[in-house]
């Protein structure tokens, strides 16, 4: 056997036994089930790892920028005419939430953690100064106040009322940014603490919540089931709550949204707990994306989240009393926060009900500026870039013993929204984009196997053909060229008789006499 030979059936073999054993790796799934398995049995807070470091000190800078809604036209407005309203800001601040107390319960199955919330002013990503400019906006603890007193006797609502007007004390404020985002001694509420002490005599939207937590969260570190992972199993002790008219409802769904399950797919509903909401959201399926060259599912609250009822029957839980609902797009949750009829939506009342724009003008609902959204690496589910956007809201309307209000038309009234934003770091993003690159790799390796079979194949087809063709010109060469002419004869040939016909390679031989 030539040297030839041997390489064709060496070529041959090896050929064979790759494409028979990566097709069979990549039927049997054999190095995507090894993946997908390390993955869940690893990619847990139990584990000493970066996730487990990352979800103690999440690396990505979290800004909350803060867009207020400055009134136009109070007196037009409590005349009984619409609102015009003018968005300023942003007023940024830098998000610090580290997890403190942390605590591994049942055996690693479960993990405790507080999670403080301080935020630093960032002026360069700021339109303004916060201590230095005004806004005009809706009284809130005058608000809070009347519907306090909304079920009590007219004859109190004329008196309270008489006081307040003594006080100097209307329906708009005038502030800084800071006094209402951060806190202020309000005089009404001074007046009241001095009756009753539990009263807090200072107002803010963010009072008191500058270097404090939400609750107490126990998270499931998912060991027994990675589709648990980060969930939340209770707060505050609490595995459901009890503000909302059903139990459907009140359930605690999902996450806190730092983290989810990893093997994410398009198909599936995410949950997610927002205290500051008092309920659990469901995000659905938008699109692919990619952020700093790592690819991603688009996850977004779908528009039946704030349905009404009569649209979407399963948010009937959250109309308190049960009846009493709003439309689409606005939750009300002074259920769970006392005091003034707070309502949230999206920013601009996006995906709101017409009526709740046009009562208001100077708002402009937009996808682009006004949606909320995740954006989760699906191997990991790691958030890599994240837009959280809610609107603070205040019912104004007309309660009989408050003069002031006599000719108000009932408005769910904007005061500002948040643009909680985030995206993961550079070097974050280097780092998972390696990590993304080895187990895209790993995972194909079968393919890379049936790739060099193929190959292989390629190679012995060109090395069989070749081998046919060198045959068939060395066989045409064992021939010579048969003449259609005579040759001169030469001397030796002289002496010799001429004979007819020609010879081929061999010597004549002499013709056989009859």
């Amino acid at each position: 056997m030539t040297r030839r030979s041997c390489a064709i059936y060496a070529t041959g073999i090896v050929c064979a036994h790759l494409l028979i054993v990566g097709i069979a790796l990549v039927v049997a799934q054999v190095f995507q089930t090894m993946i997908h398995s390390r993955l869940k049995k690893e990619i847990t807070l139990t584990e000493k790892s970066q996730v487990f470091e990352g979800w103690k000190n999440p690396p990505p800078p979290v800004y909350m920028e803060y867009y207020f809604f400055n009134v136009t036209n109070p007196e037009v407005f409590l005349a009984g005419g619409k609102a015009a309203v003018k968005q300023i800001g942003p007023y940024t601040y830098r998000e610090y939430r580290p997890r403190e107390n942390v605590t591994f319960l049942e055996n690693g199955t479960k993990i405790y953690a507080l999670n403080p919330k301080t935020f630093v002013f960032v002026p360069e990503k700021s339109a303004g100064d916060p201590e230095v400019d005004i806004i005009r906006t809706v009284n809130i603890p005058f608000v809070a106040v009347m519907n306090e007193l909304n079920s009590y006797s007219f004859f109190l609502r004329t008196v309270v009322s008489m006081y307040m007007n003594s006080l100097g004390i209307e329906v708009f404020m005038t502030r800084t940014v800071h006094e209402v985002l951060w806190g202020f001694k309000d005089p009404l509420l001074t007046k009241i603490h001095s009756m009753k002490p539990e009263v807090d005599e200072h107002f803010g939207l963010m009072w008191k919540k500058n270097g404090t937590h939400e609750g107490e969260f126990v998270f499931h570190t998912g060991e027994e089931n990675y589709m648990d992972f980060g969930k939340i199993d209770t707060w505050n002790g609490l595995r459901k709550m009890s503000w909302w008219s059903s139990n459907q409802s009140n359930m605690i769904n999902g996450t806190d949204g730092a983290v989810f399950h990893p093997l994410i797919n398009r198909n599936e509903l995410l949950y997610i707990f927002a205290a500051d909401l008092c309920r659990s959201i469901h995000l659905a399926y938008v699109k692919d994306v990619e952020v700093k060259g790592i690819q991603a599912y688009r996850f977004a609250p779908p528009s039946d989240v704030l349905m009404s009822p009569k649209n979407n029957p399963t948010n009937a839980g959250f109309c308190v009393p049960a009846g009493d609902c709003l439309g689409t797009g606005v939750l009300k949750v002074s259920v769970c926060r006392e005091g003034a009829p707070i309502v949230v939506s999206f920013p601009h009342f996006y995906q709101a009900d017409p009526k709740y724009i046009n009562a208001v003008d100077g708002l402009s609902p937009n996808k682009e500026e006004h949606e909320t959204y995740l954006d989760l690496q699906p191997t990991t589910g790691v958030p890599i870039r994240a837009c959280k956007r809610a609107q603070l809201n205040i019912i104004l309307k007309r309660i009989q013993g408050f003069p002031k209000t006599k000719h108000i038309n009932e408005t769910i009234f904007p005061i500002m929204f948040v643009n909680e934003t985030a995206t993961i770091d550079d070097d974050s993003a280097s780092q998972m984009r390696t990590m993304l690159l080895i187990v895209t790799l790993a995972s194909n390796f079968p393919l890379l196997i049936v790739g060099m079979g193929v190959i292989l194949l390629f190679v012995l087809v060109v090395l069989f053909c070749r081998n046919r063709q060198k045959k068939t010109a060395k066989d045409d060469t064992a021939y010579t060229q048969v003449s259609d002419k005579p040759d001169e004869p030469s001397e030796t040939q002289a002496t010799q008789p001429m004979r007819n016909g020609s010879y081929i390679a061999m010597s004549p031989v002499e013709a056989q006499k009859c």
